[in-house]
């Protein structure tokens, strides 16, 4: 295992902070590395909102469903996929542009998340901590009217970073053997494998909440799943400018 490696393996979502901030150098450091991300085509189609002023994570914070982290972490980022600076190019070669199909829309979401990734990789190995804030998604028109985001630039998710407070358990991970398929899809190994993990996952819940929750991951997927969730992404993507034809 090399120092690497076993920095991502021993990854956990922090959510309890030192009231320590962030030395701007690092900052800047972090977001110079985010950059080395690959990138489709390099279009490079993300931007990152720095968020400091208490008054905006408090307004986010509330958005995503009173997450306290939000208010409380040193800084708070935001992490978009920016098909606006796609557009622009364009524009100043006074060139038409194709953005409202599917796939663009899924080239600025990717290369979001690599970007927050490898932010988030880079962050802990100087000891800091964080944690990925899909409640962003609860009202996005509403984020991306306090951040004033133009149109074609969508939240994809935040992110609450700071130096820890707190030492969480780390949360087993599915088992290699239904993750990693050779050649073909093993569908024979994906029941053996989730019951097992089922057991797993009951068995660490149970010891972290002393015996208050037991259940197996494929039950808390169940309950996840049982309704859709977020349905006016759609439009507000939309509203944004990208058609989604």
């Amino acid at each position: 295992m090399t120092d690497t490696t076993k920095l991502i393996q021993e990854h956990r979502s922090i959510r309890k902070f030192k009231d320590k901030s962030i030395d701007n150098e690092i900052l800047q450091n972090l977001f110079l590395s985010a950059q080395s991300a690959s990138s489709s085509h390099n279009v490079q189609a993300y931007s990152i909102i720095l968020v400091k002023d208490q008054e905006k994570k408090d307004s986010i914070s509330k958005l995503a469903g009173e997450q306290e982290w939000i208010k409380k972490c040193p800084v708070f980022l935001m992490f978009c996929a920016d098909l606006y600076k796609m557009k622009t190019a364009c524009e100043m070669n006074n060139a038409p542009y194709a953005l409202d199909g599917i796939e663009n829309l899924i080239v600025g979401i990717v290369d979001t998340a690599l970007v927050a990734q490898t932010f988030l990789i880079s962050a802990e190995s100087y000891g800091l901590g964080g944690v990925f804030i899909g409640g962003i998604r609860n009202d996005t028109a509403k984020v991306s009217e306090i951040l004033q985001l133009p149109e074609y630039v969508i939240p994809v998710a935040g992110m609450a970073l700071g130096y820890p407070d707190e030492n969480p358990w780390k949360k087993p991970r599915q088992p290699l053997d239904i993750v990693v398929h050779e050649d073909t899809y093993k569908i024979d190994k994906i029941v053996p494998g989730l019951t097992e993990y089922d057991r797993i996952t009951s068995e660490y819940y149970f010891k972290r909440t002393d015996g208050d929750k037991d259940k197996g991951w494929t039950q808390l997927m169940t309950e996840y799943l049982a309704d859709e969730r977020r349905l006016h992404l759609k439009q507000f993507i939309i509203e944004k400018g990208i058609k989604i034809i």
